[in-house]
This record gives structure tokens, C-alpha cells and sequence, in this order.
């Protein structure tokens, strides 16, 4: 059994980890910015009570990763999936701007998990081969970029690969590793309808990439499938 914590679990992708890794046994302690709106997640809370804590957790608050640190205590963190996230303003061309609106996608999509990982470093430190997995896009490999567009998002996304790497660097002689994934073009809210993978489809290969993650994967960026994605 793991001690994992996930953010952004009030659907999609996150709700999904919640689902699969509560249907494997792990202990889970999952992040949403509002649990009373969360009724699917407090559903599996209410069924689940010695397995499933939901907390609530708007990643760019302070006190909010601090309550989850304290609720954590000197409970070890063996995977730490870093979901949360945001698309950003749209539509999102040139001549049409919005600054607010991109930095707020920065503090969301790449800086709140930086801070995130200092928040828990002690638990992770405790953790059993702990792993951090923050949850990218191919949209953020400039490799892969054929289209133009979405400024706002590729750079947000961007910005947490080059997090991603620091990590993987920082923490490597503690025995922390970092993944940084890609979860595939997954039907959510966000995917829309002409997406190519469902998300127990996404969630499951992201799971079965992390339970076979060694140290030759730290600091790479992984696609849906296993192999490596272009910076």
C-alpha cells in the first residue's frame, strides 16, 4: 500500500486517480478547491473513510498546502501526482493578450507545483521511493509544437517542464524522483469530444508508467505510451 496525495480530484483526470488508486489499496489524500461541490469525491470519501481523505486545497494558497502538510504529519508521501491545473484564458491569439489571465495560468499550472514539492519535502524525504509526477502536456514540448497558438497554456506548460527537470536534479541524491507526464488526448472537459483515449485508459498507462519508474526516468518527459517527448 502507497501513501499518495493527489491535487485537482474533483473530475477528470484526478477523480480517475482517486478511483483506481483507492481500487489498488493505496492510501490516498486527495486535493480539491472546493469539496463541498466535489459530489463524486466526497461520495468516494463517505465509502472509503479510512482510505480516502479529501482536503480542501487551491494549490497557490499557502495555507491551504500548509493544512495538508499538517494533515499529513510525519506520514511519508510515496507518490506525489501534481494534477492540478488550468487551461487559461481563450480565445488566445496575437493582438489579443491578457496578461492577467497568463500569469494566473503561471501561478496555477507551474508555480504552485514548486511550491507544493518544498511544502511536503519532509514527507516525501519519509516516503518510500518517492516519486513526484506532475501532470504536463505535449502542448508544452516546443519540440512538438507544429501549430502555433495557445500561448498562454504551452508556456504555462513549459514552464513546469523546465520545474520538472530542477526537481529531478535537485532532489536526485535524496532519492526523490520526478517524472514529468503527458497524460494523451484524453476525453475531459478540457480534451473535448474528439479526444483519442478515455480517461481510465489515461490514468491506468500513467500508473503502470510510475509503479515501473526507476532512476534511468528521472527528469524525463513521458508520453501516454511510454516513450519520451521532445522538450
Amino acid at each position: 500500500m502507497k501513501t499518495v496525495v493527489v491535487t485537482g480530484c474533483s473530475r477528470g483526470i484526478g477523480l480517475e486517480f482517486v478511483r483506481q488508486l483507492l481500487a489498488r489499496g493505496d492510501r490516498v489524500f486527495a486535493g480539491v478547491r472546493k469539496p463541498e461541490t466535489a459530489s463524486e469525491l466526497t461520495a468516494l470519501a463517505a465509502a472509503e473513510p479510512e482510505q480516502l481523505t479529501v482536503l480542501p486545497l487551491d494549490v497557490t494558497q499557502a495555507a491551504h498546502r500548509a493544512n495538508l502538510a499538517a494533515t499529513l504529519g510525519d506520514r511519508g508521501i510515496d507518490l506525489l501526482i501534481a494534477n492540478a491545473g488550468v487551461y487559461g484564458p481563450v480565445p488566445d491569439r496575437l493582438g489579443q493578450t491578457d496578461e492577467d489571465g497568463w500569469l494566473e495560468t503561471f501561478r496555477v499550472n507551474a508555480i504552485a507545483p514548486r511550491q507544493l514539492v518544498e511544502t511536503l519535502l519532509p514527507q516525501l524525504r519519509a516516503g518510500n521511493r518517492p516519486c513526484i509526477a506532475l501532470l504536463s502536456s505535449k502542448m508544452g514540448s516546443m519540440g512538438d509544437n507544429g501549430s502555433g497558438g495557445a500561448y498562454i497554456y504551452r508556456s504555462s506548460k513549459a514552464a513546469l517542464n523546465a520545474v520538472g527537470v530542477s526537481l529531478a536534479r535537485d532532489l536526485a541524491d535524496q532519492g526523490i524522483l520526478t517524472l514529468v507526464l503527458h497524460p494523451g488526448w484524453v476525453l475531459t472537459d478540457m480534451g473535448g469530444p474528439n479526444a483519442e483515449i478515455t480517461v481510465s485508459e489515461s490514468v491506468a498507462q500513467m500508473l503502470a508508467t510510475l509503479d515501473r519508474a526507476s532512476s534511468a526516468d528521472n527528469g524525463r518527459f513521458i508520453d501516454i505510451d511510454g516513450s519520451t517527448i521532445p522538450w
